[in-house]
């Protein structure tokens, strides 16, 4: 009821300045009407008028919710909402002026111009006070930003559809630090034109010159259908301009939430590097997990954690994560159960290395499909500690393989790295024995289908170079790059969850999948972009260091053994399949055996064992020192 009253309250001064427009709208029409000269008759007939006129049009505007909307976000719905609004208001004053002309009244109706020009004139006042109450908030909102210290001047990039209403929201939006000075388009059409007001200066060619121009602050990508091509190439211009750059999202992300009001991100790495969407082939991966019993070892991780996202959408019948770190198993489990509250989720703490423990877990469980993602990762870790990244890369593949097959599982499979690919690091060399057990299980499982999925690095994991970066450039540098030559191929997190979902699906046991990475990137030019993306210039604002390689690391990763050959093409545009190469199972298994016995206890036998197993290996020699100490 309080509430009731303070909105009446509230409202009080528009009903009283709409008496004030509606006497002087049909005063002023009945004035033009005679030219000033009104006979006193038409005034008399003016006065009996104007009250009920008043009444109809508070009640008309009360009905049309004139006096409960919020003038100061006024834009053309509430344009058009004063329109019908008046234009009723109008039409039935001249309805009443028309009935009340009778000898029952004893007066006549106003001449039929004045009621047209009432109409025009009532449109005017009414509309023009309240979006002059946009105009003051526009105004206060302008003056208080360029007070504040995160005022922006802007320069937005797209003067289609989304540019418009990123323009708009800039404008009217009471929380945005920015104000739009100016817009930019390649369509030469548009040149010249404004857009709410902001001038379309250009094509993607003047940024630079229009950034200094304008005194650009920060820059706003609004072409969410663009190409990748275009897009990365609007990006780099832009990157050059030290300008602070953000971006809308890209048009899948938009359907999926608010047209209206797009949401402007920072610009990030993913952006300028540019990989497109994985289209998925739906049936083939429903028909392998869908109403399945999910198993995913190392379920926490990076890239272990994004395939439980993916897999959850495929309503397994229960999905089951196998994680020794309990922290990161626990907030995705806090995720996964908010985001899919009808998701059959068990989360299982322990070691794939700990084989009782595996084996129990498959027994109770009985899992149909297994995604193999628990290992070490870090080469430079690694090459310090080898003995515990075979322990838990090679051997607990080993378990998992060995309790897949016992326990009857369906499919599993494994995830492998480019670095498997001729290793000079431990790392690498167990995930390339890890890839022929893969293989052996392969070929003598009657119950399961084995596969292993290839591919490098992935952006923003867990100990990525990004968020190193990132660190590095929040305090102020100097950014680190091993060797100014070193590339590595990327692709994102939920690029590569996709495609091991999909060639999971393509499997028939044995394979070794290799995912197209696309093109590979120099790190120093990463870090560079990186740099820029921060509105900072590289070895200017942020000094950029070259450390040299580290123990174990290379120049540049391959996909493919020479020995594998061509890869063979699958149903998928972005997946492909490593011929198997040959190898003596009998000596595979002795060496294996020897292997298990001396990781950890004589790692100097140990390499060498790695050696014999992955004769592509070319590990460092001078560290058997250092491997004999540990």
């Amino acid at each position: 009821m309080r509430q009731k009253r303070a909105n009446i309250w509230s409202a009080l001064p528009q009903v009283l300045f709409d008496i004030v427009w509606v006497y002087f709208s049909y005063w002023i029409a009945l004035m033009l009407r005679f030219d000033g000269k009104v006979p006193w008759w038409e005034f008399e007939y003016f006065q009996i008028q104007i009250p009920w006129a008043t009444c109809i049009c508070l009640v008309v505007f009360f009905l049309c919710r004139f006096y409960t909307t919020m003038w100061q976000f006024a834009s053309l719905d509430e344009l058009i909402q004063i329109f019908f609004g008046v234009s009723i208001s109008s039409v039935l004053i001249a309805v009443m002026g028309f009935t009340m002309a009778s000898p029952v009244f004893h007066t006549n109706r106003l001449p039929i111009p004045v009621y047209l020009m009432g109409w025009a004139l009532m449109f005017l006042f009414v509309g023009g006070s309240r979006f002059s109450i946009r105009l003051w908030h526009r105004r206060k909102r302008r003056l208080s930003q360029q007070d504040s210290e995160e005022f922006h001047r802007v320069m937005v990039v797209g003067a289609g559809e989304m540019g418009s209403m990123v323009i708009k929201d800039m404008k009217t939006a009471p929380e945005s630090k920015g104000i739009p000075v100016v817009a930019i388009d390649d369509d030469k059409s548009k040149r010249g034109t404004r857009i709410h007001g902001v001038k379309v200066a250009g094509g993607r060619e003047s940024i630079p010159r229009m950034a200094g121009r304008y005194n650009i602050d920060q820059i706003v990508l609004a072409i969410a259908s663009a190409k990748k091509e275009d897009r990365q190439d609007i990006l780099s211009i832009c990157a050059k301009t030290g300008c602070k750059l953000k971006t809308v999202p890209a048009l899948y992300e938009i359907l999926e939430g608010d047209m209206e009001h797009p949401a402007v991100r920072d610009v990030d790495i993913l952006d300028l590097l540019g990989r497109d969407e994985v289209d998925l082939n739906v049936e083939e991966i429903s028909g392998y997990l869908k109403n399945k019993t999910v198993l995913v070892t190392g379920g926490g991780g990076s890239i272990g954690s994004e395939l439980c996202r993916q897999i959850a959408h495929f309503h397994p019948k229960r999905l089951i994560i196998f994680d020794i770190y309990e922290n990161n198993a626990y907030d995705l489990q806090n995720e996964l159960l908010m985001k899919f509250p009808n998701l059959n989720l068990e989360v299982l703490i322990g070691s794939v290395r700990d084989r009782a423990r595996v084996e129990h877990v498959f027994e109770v469980c009985r899992p149909d499909v297994v995604f193999h993602a628990a290992a070490h990762k870090h080469v430079p870790l690694m090459e310090l500690s080898p003995g515990e990244a075979v322990k838990n890369n090679v051997f607990g593949t080993l378990n998992v393989a060995q309790a897949c097959d016992k326990y009857g599982v369906k499919r599993m499979v494994m995830i492998s790295t480019d670095k498997a690919v001729n290793p000079t690091n431990i790392m690498g060399a167990t995930k390339r024995i890890c890839e022929l057990i893969i293989q052996y299980c392969s070929r003598h499982s009657k119950n399961t289908d084995y596969m292993a999925v290839r591919f490098g690095n992935v952006l923003g994991s867990n100990g990525s170079v990004i968020p190193l970066f990132k660190r590095q450039i929040a305090a102020g540098g100097p950014v680190t790059v091993t060797h100014p030559d070193i590339i590595r191929y990327f692709m994102t997190i939920p690029e590569a969850a996709r495609l091991v979902i999909q060639a999971g699906g393509m499997a028939h046991g044995g394979e070794i999948f290799i995912l197209d990475m696309g093109e590979p990137v120099k790190i120093v030019d990463l870090a560079r972009n990186l740099i820029r993306l921060s509105g900072l210039e590289p070895d200017v604002d942020i000094k950029i260091k070259y450390t040299g390689l580290r123990p174990g690391e290379k120049l540049y990763e391959e996909l493919l053994l020479d020995s594998e050959g061509g890869c063979q093409k699958t149903s998928h545009q972005l997946i492909y399949i490593g011929k198997p190469i040959p190898f003596d199972e009998e000596t595979f298994l002795a060496d294996l055996e020897s292997l298990r016995k001396v990781a950890g206890v004589d790692n100097v036998k140990m390499v060498e064992l790695v050696h014999r197993l992955v004769p592509t290996y070319t590990g460092h020699a001078e560290r058997s020192d250092a491997l004999a100490a540990e």
